[in-house]
Formats: C-alpha cells, structure tokens, sequence
C-alpha cells in the first residue's frame, strides 16, 4: 500500500489456517472422511467470510476466526519487535495496535496471554503494555451490532483467553465498586462479563488508551449514549478522529475525465492537497465549463450502463437520471424507505402513463448478512419491482430499477462517477460514518 509519491510502502498481511496434522491411521483403515475433517474445519477459520451466525456452528466458526486473525497478527507484530529492539518494554512507544470496531478485541486478552505465559511478565507489567498500546475505533451506536459472546462458548473454546478476560473483568469491577459504591446498576453496564455474555465493546474500551468515533457527531454520540459511564470514568479516553477517503482513487484514478477538466482549470496541486479543488469554485457561472461537465457526466454513466451490461446483462438508459443506493443492505440505511418512493413513483404512472416524470434509473448495490432475513426479504422485493417493470415497457421509459449483483470497490469506481443523487437517508443518529457520501460528493453526485 503505497501512497502518491511515498517512500514508504506498508505491508498488508494475510493469513490463512492450515492443519498441522493429517490422520494417516484413519486414512489407512480406510475412513476417509475422518481423515480429512479436521484439515477441512481448519482450512474453514480462513476460508469462509462472514459465516452466518444464527446457530451455535457459525457463531463458533466467527470466534475462532477473529481469535485465529487476532493472535497470528500480535505473534507476528511481537516477533518483529523483538527482532529490531530485543525488548518488549518499549513495545507502547513502537506500536500501535488499533481495533478496527470489536471484532479484533481478543487481541486485549490475548497480548495479555503471550506477555505472561510466554515472555514472564507479572500482571501489572502486562495490563500496562496492553492498555498503553492498544486503541479502540467504535464504528457504530447500534447496540444490536456491539459484540456480545456467551460467556460459555468463550470458557469452551478459549479457555486460557477466558480466565484472563475474567482477571481483567473482576479487577476492573473492583475498582469500579471503589470509586462507586453502591451504584450496582452502573457498575453490571460497564463490566465486561454480565448476564452470562462477553462484551466485547466494554472490553474494547477498558484495554484502550484511545476510544474515537468516525466522525465529530459520532463521537459525540458514543459519550452521550453507548459508553456515556465510560465515558464519565475516564473522559480523557475519548478523542475523535473522522474518517476520510483518498481523493486520489475517488476523484483523479476513478473519474479521468473529470480529472482532465480540473488539471485544465485548476492545475496539478490537488493532486497532493485536496484542499486546493476549492480553486474550481470559481467556474461555478462558467457556461463552457457547465457544458463540459455535463458531458463529462453523460460519458460516465454510459461507460457504467456498459459495464452493467456486460456484468449482468441489465440495460440500463444513460439518459435517465441516476439515483444511487449502496451500502450495507440494512434496516438502518433505510432501502426499504427508498423502495416505497419507487412504489409510489410506480403506482402514480400506472394510473397516468403520461405523468410528468423526469425518467429515472434507481440503482441499488449492497450486501446483506447471511443470517439477516429481514434484508434479504428488501433485496428480494426490490428484484421483484425490478423485473416488474422490465414486464411494463410503457412504465420503463421513465421508471428503471437495478439490483446490482457482487457490489464491490471495483464497481464502485465506474459507479460513483456516474451517479447523479446520492442517496443518504440512514436512521438520524445511527449511521456513524460512512464514506460512500463522500465518494459521491467528491463526483458531483447530489
């Protein structure tokens, strides 16, 4: 990962489970199956993405692939560490461990882990590394989406992870019940371990020296609402940092031809200093400029009519305005809300096929959970609309819909240049941030 002119160039490393054993006594008695189950269930932690997890077999296989990423990634970051400075004891001043929402937050217990039974540390001489290293970045208010193990299925599969993450919880419960006595309810919301489950949020915010939002407003929200205790306990945790996306693939590597223009009006320094694009303002009354940007436009959205068709064989009129969905397909991002307008849109032009309509495409792209019914029933219906419409010629001509299959960055590139309304109509207070709205911007989408 390289940026614009770096001299600097960041690895990113994968992972993948191997079995270290094969049972060669099963394979010669002839039971074939035993014999390679457990290469088979090993090669799944890395093989399977985002297995569905409502059932115990899913859930497990999710615990053991965060568990599996987690420590492969502190063993390699400590091995390295060692290698360059033979000490750990200045591990917090050359690392930083960030947990990128809750799902890496077994690296807490399990840095704890390697420091103790591996390198011979004491307690105290651990927890301070730990919380000197590690930072947590929250990624969502949705306490739905706050991961919660049960308390069962950690002690059954983690057994040594488990008894430290109850060291951590019975010490952190301690001193919660010296600083506030008495305030029972206070303190069951902030443990780690309560009610039979591990929240892997408390964890995560207990075993940081950094909690941020994703956004100022976010960040605001998570101290106002999710770690609001938390935050009351150690202010001093909590900062915020927004997030961003790189003008560089977004703008200039995405949309050539509108970087062409800016290279013609504004020069190259935007190419370094985002900032500098503001210099285009001043073309806003430019009628030559207007007219190129239009036309800028109209080549964009027939380069992704094309790339659609050739995708999944769905015509799509480059002619019609682009309205554009995409995210996760989730009850909070509100597609459904978006479906009902199409629906209605639908309804007025079936009862007057002449209605005023300027026509549009609506484009939806976005993936749902495995287990999610709910959002899988949304895409469901938004298909059926779709070939609906493709059985309704006189309907068509000013009312398309597209379910974009696989929506993924590579699409997203030819898309977001050709997108005309961005829609942005999550929950008030319950889409942390997400980069989507600024990748349309940064194309001149509404």
């Amino acid at each position: 990962v390289a940026g614009k002119d770096g001299k600097t160039v960041n690895a990113l490393r994968l992972w993948s489970a191997e079995c270290a054993d094969f049972d060669m006594s099963a394979f010669n008695e002839g039971d074939y199956l035993r014999a390679i189950e457990q290469r088979a269930m090993a090669e799944n932690i890395s093989k399977i993405l985002y297995p569905a997890d409502n059932h115990i077999e899913g859930k497990s296989l999710r615990l053991r692939q965060q568990y599996f990423l987690v420590s492969a990634s502190i063993q390699d970051i400590l091995k390295r560490h060692l290698r360059q400075y033979g000490t750990l004891e200045n591990l917090p001043e050359k690392v930083a461990i960030h947990i990128n929402d809750t799902h890496p937050s077994l690296c807490i217990p399990e840095l704890m882990r390697i420091l103790m039974d591996e390198h011979h540390m004491s307690w105290d001489d651990a927890w301070y590394q730990v919380t000197h290293t590690v930072a947590y970045t929250n990624h969502t208010v949705l306490v739905e989406a706050l991961e919660c193990w049960s308390e069962d299925l950690v002690a059954r599969l983690l057994p040594r992870v488990y008894s430290i993450i109850r060291e951590i919880n019975r010490r952190y419960v301690n001193e919660l019940n010296e600083r506030y006595p008495m305030e029972y309810d206070k303190i069951t919301k902030m443990a780690i371990i309560a009610y039979d489950q591990v929240r892997m949020a408390n964890l995560s915010v207990v075993g940081s020296h950094k909690v941020n939002g994703v956004s100022a407003l976010h960040s605001d929200i998570i101290k106002r609402s999710v770690f609001k205790d938390f935050y009351l306990d150690t202010p001093e945790k909590f900062t915020n940092v927004t997030n961003g996306i790189a003008h560089r693939r977004w703008l200039h590597q995405s949309n050539p031809r509108l970087a062409a223009l800016l290279d013609e009006c504004i020069g190259h320094d935007w190419y370094k200093d985002a900032s500098n694009l503001k210099k285009f303002a001043k073309f806003a009354d430019d009628e030559k400029v207007l007219e190129r940007l239009e036309q800028i436009k109209l080549e964009n959205k027939k380069d992704f009519a094309n790339a659609i068709y050739k995708k999944q064989g769905v015509i799509i009129d480059p002619n019609t305005r682009f309205d554009v969905h995409v995210k996760r397909l989730h009850e909070y991002k509100r597609q459904l809300l978006n479906v009902l307008k199409i629906v209605h849109l639908y309804n007025l032009l079936k009862d007057n096929p002449d209605y005023d309509l300027t026509p549009q495409t609506f484009i939806f792209g976005a993936k749902a959970a495995p287990g999610y019914y709910h959002a899988k029933e949304i895409i469901e219906l938004i298909n059926k609309i779709s070939e609906d419409i493709n059985n309704n010629p006189a309907i068509k001509k000013k009312l398309n819909v597209v379910f974009i299959e696989d929506y993924c960055v590579t699409l997203a590139e030819k898309l977001m240049p050709a997108s005309e309304i961005s829609e942005q109509i999550s929950l008030a207070g319950k889409e942390a941030s997400g980069t989507g709205n600024m990748k349309f911007m940064i194309n001149g989408a509404v």
